[in-house]
């Protein structure tokens, strides 16, 4: 049984709440549920204290009714200046660059994720592959021989591709890539590529007025996620909580 000041959070309660912590372990899911489950009542009796409409539910999902209007009355949270998005985006700049435009062929060369036998066989063919086209053969017909992707009927190209058009795994490795032929086949969730890279155009630095609004959403989003964190920081330790060791700099809760 945990106690909140002179409220008591049952076992039932917690593990009601699980359902909205996932997590590796139930013993994670349980400890998380907890930590949801008294901050959600701190917040409430303080909302009490000061007047404010609350939910008689005992949720945690239900201390968004009353945060903002606690937030409004007790937090002050900063909005970031026009100086300090500026300053930013001259820190990070390449964060604020459009996606580079790869011109790409490829093979590929196809093997389910479960199937480790078939994975094995398509990455030597892919690197025997990877072996003729560096001897002369060509990618065209190659790719209307091998490959699974249905690129194969324009000779495996895939045109022009930017950011967040293929898959990640795929991607990570592509967008590294100096152009012409990889030496090593790209591993993804459909199998094993072979990828020549015909042409690649740099991403071009975005002016500062085309991101002004986005930095400033994004810095104004980190500083209440902070003012909040620390507000209720302070509820927990000026409260008594019995039954459960709240180590608030551990918490996920508060970063």
């Amino acid at each position: 049984m945990i106690q909140v000041n002179e409220t008591q959070i049952s076992e039932q309660s917690i593990l009601a709440e699980m359902q909205y912590h996932p997590a590796s372990s139930q013993r994670d899911a349980m400890l998380k549920s907890a930590e949801s489950l008294i901050i959600a009542e701190l917040l409430r009796q303080r909302a009490k204290e000061l007047g404010l409409q609350t939910s008689s539910n005992q949720s945690a999902t239900s201390e968004d009714d009353f945060l903002e209007q606690l937030l409004e009355r007790e937090v002050m949270i900063p909005t970031a200046s026009k100086h300090e998005c500026e300053q930013y985006y001259h820190q990070n700049p390449h964060r604020f660059e459009s996606s580079p435009l790869l011109e790409v062929q490829h093979i590929l060369l196809a093997a389910a994720p479960e199937d480790d036998v078939q994975r094995v066989e398509a990455k030597i063919l892919a690197e025997q592959l990877i072996e003729q086209l560096q001897q002369g053969s060509g990618m065209p017909e190659l790719a209307r021989k091998y490959s699974s992707c249905p690129s194969k009927e324009t000779g495996g190209s895939l045109g022009q591709i930017s950011r967040g058009q293929t898959v990640p795994e795929f991607e990570r490795q592509l967008f590294v890539a100096k152009p012409g032929l990889l030496s090593d086949p790209i591993e993804s969730r459909y199998g094993f590529h072979v990828v020549h890279i015909q042409r690649k155009i740099t991403g071009q630095q975005l002016p500062f007025q085309a991101v002004q609004q986005k930095i400033a959403e994004y810095l104004n989003e980190k500083v209440r996620r902070k003012a909040i964190a620390q507000y209720i920081q302070t509820l927990i330790v000026e409260a008594e909580i019995e039954g459960y060791d709240f180590n608030v700099s551990e918490s996920p809760l508060m970063q």
